[in-house]
């Protein structure tokens, strides 16, 4: 297995053995760490972070692993290049890819980190798009073997809007891996009918099952995991949230819905997750929409407090593993590596 100089665009590009290995790397980088043992692997590569969304975890994963590899980290904000501005996607990849071994997109184009990916000549990792977080896939399975020790034939609920980029990505995931994927959501907000044969025919060759249903409680019957995600992205606009509330707040994950679950199963979010009034978004959206919409009075949106502090919950054990996962990715994408 040898994935050098291939870019990370979406998981569609890679096959069940491809996931496989960089999940199996991502546990032993994960294990070196723990106990103490170096991997500067790369101490004379360097790789740019060119993000158009601001980020907590996508940054500082990329930032540390790159770190603990060895290699340099510019990181370049929303206000930080001309790309977009003064010079275009593919013209910013020719400058970059001639400066950098490997360069990491977070923005809100799929069109520009494919532009970036065809033009860089290196490799490109897609930090997160308007149509795939294909990084955030790869910490979520990880973390689920962590607690299950499988992937194949695991009960994944998605519930929310399953048409985003984890929708899309968490499927797609799922069907390459064998997973049982169900989307919950209303059906304006199912992935379009394209991507779904898509992976309908991976899961031919995985045993995976690709559905979707409204029904909540149906849809979450003896899940082994639940998982949710916003009810509107980043760079939507203020007035999105109350046809969200409207449509989504009948499917916010309460422990009504994990106790519909499987005896064991997990709650899973990308995060960040709004569910307290904590958060100034979070209170924002609890003052003028608590009075129509109850369920969100106390800024519990997509989940309720109950469930995302309850021992269910193993969204920061997730969130620990984007830096693993990500690790594995560079490391495997940049050398010639061999698990």
């Amino acid at each position: 297995m040898n994935l050098k100089n291939r870019n990370f665009i979406t998981l569609l590009d890679y096959t069940p053995e491809e996931i496989d290995y960089l999940l199996t790397l991502s546990a032993r980088l994960k294990q070196e760490k723990y106990d103490g043992i170096p991997h500067k692997l790369l101490p004379d590569k360097n790789v740019v972070l060119l993000f158009q969304k601001d980020s907590t975890r996508t940054r500082c994963a990329f930032e540390v692993g790159a770190l603990d590899l060895g290699m340099g980290v510019t990181y370049l904000g929303p206000n930080g290049s001309q790309m977009n501005k003064k010079e275009s996607v593919k013209d910013t990849a020719r400058v970059l890819g001639r400066m950098y071994d490997g360069i990491e997109f977070r923005g809100y184009k799929q069109e520009h980190v494919e532009l970036l990916g065809e033009h860089a000549g290196v490799p490109v990792w897609n930090g997160l798009t308007d149509l795939y977080h294909p990084t955030q896939i790869l910490a979520d399975f990880l973390t689920i073997q962590e607690v299950f020790g499988y992937l194949k034939g695991i009960r994944f609920t998605y519930v929310g809007d399953s048409r985003n980029n984890m929708g899309n990505s968490l499927m797609i995931g799922s069907a390459k891996m064998g997973l049982h994927f169900t989307g919950v959501a209303p059906k304006e907000l199912w992935p379009t009918d394209e991507l779904i044969a898509q992976c309908e025919e991976i899961a031919k060759e995985t045993g995976a099952t690709i559905r979707f249903t409204e029904d909540k409680m149906e849809g979450t019957k003896d899940a082994h995991v639940i998982y949710t995600d916003v009810w509107v992205s980043m760079g939507e606009p203020k007035e999105v949230w109350n046809e969200r509330l409207r449509i989504l707040s009948p499917y916010q994950v309460d422990m009504e819905m994990m106790n519909n679950a499987d005896d064991k199963a997990i709650f899973m979010h990308c995060l960040p997750a709004f569910h307290g009034n904590d958060t100034d978004v979070g209170k924002q959206i609890a003052d003028e929409f608590g009075a129509t919409y109850p369920k969100v009075k106390h800024g519990e949106m997509e989940v309720t407090d109950e469930v995302i502090e309850s021992p269910r919950s193993v969204v920061f054990q997730e969130a620990e593993n984007r830096m693993h996962t990500i690790k594995a990715v560079m490391l495997a994408t940049l050398s010639d590596v061999h698990e």
